[in-house]
């Protein structure tokens, strides 16, 4: 296990046997997405896409809540359109980064997940949340439509359900968050960490490549034409079929034994 820092531990880092864990480390302001919060995600991001030996990530976020959004200070302290559009597209490549890492990102959501908090857990692959979790896209309480948001929002739920939380502004508990499809499973509050290990140690355990040709599929085909997206992912499974992964995983399974998979890195 390797436990690091980054700038004003606003954002931590550990490394455990091929997963990485980051944790938004702004609990006094519930982990909101500062400009130098946004800036050492993406650079944490960048780092693990070029990295072959990482085979999974986790987001979460220290104290109270998961993550409030952006930092509504902050942004009034900078009164100006150019510096509002330069932030919002630092946010949107940060969540396009998210969706875009070759390895699986697992969301772990305890407290509230609002506005780009929100958007964060819409953006990753898997969303594990506590019972006493609770989702808004509440910038319509103050004057301002969720728009980015949105976007991530409108890709994990139904068009109406997001829409109605974008205009009301009301939260939604954990249970119907996983019934709309925006969590992948709910815990008890005691149970979280265990939660997340668990689904950890089974993507682990899974064909380092199949997960990483699988991530390179999934997200691109739900924007195609259904022809092409039969197209492009019969393509990524023949290549798929090529690795060594693949001519292990079926030799071992009519063998009856236990695969060896090759590790990344090696």
């Amino acid at each position: 296990m390797n436990l690091s820092k980054t700038t004003d531990d606003i954002l931590l880092r550990e490394d455990k046997d091929g997963a990485v864990y980051l944790t938004l480390n702004r609990p006094d302001k519930f982990n909101t997405l500062s400009e130098a919060m946004l800036s050492e995600l993406q650079r944490e991001l960048d780092a693990i896409a070029a990295d072959s030996t990482v085979r999974c990530v986790v987001i979460g976020g220290n104290g109270r809540g998961f993550c409030a959004g952006h930092d509504l200070r902050e942004m009034r302290a900078n009164p100006d359109k150019a510096y509002y559009q330069e932030l919002f597209r630092n946010c949107s490549r940060v969540m396009q980064s998210v969706v875009a890492l070759p390895v699986p990102v697992i969301a772990k959501v305890q407290g509230m997940a609002t506005a780009a908090g929100c958007q964060l857990v819409a953006s990753c692959d898997l969303a594990i949340a506590s019972q006493s979790a609770s989702f808004a896209v509440s910038g319509i309480n103050v004057g301002l439509f969720c728009s980015t948001p949105a976007v991530a929002l409108a890709r994990s739920i139904s068009p109406k359900r997001a829409f109605d939380m974008l205009v009301s502004g009301n939260f939604i508990d954990a249970d119907t968050a996983l019934e709309w499809g925006l969590l992948s499973a709910v815990t008890d509050d005691d149970d979280l960490d265990a939660a997340v290990a668990d689904k950890v140690e089974q993507i682990l355990s899974k064909s380092p490549a199949a997960v990483r040709f699988g991530k390179s599929m999934f997200h691109p085909q739900r924007q195609m034409a259904l022809a092409d997206a039969y197209d492009f992912a019969g393509n990524v499974m023949a290549e798929n079929m090529m690795s060594p992964d693949a001519s292990e995983g079926i030799d071992a399974f009519l063998g009856k034994r236990q695969p060896t998979w090759e590790q990344p890195g090696h």
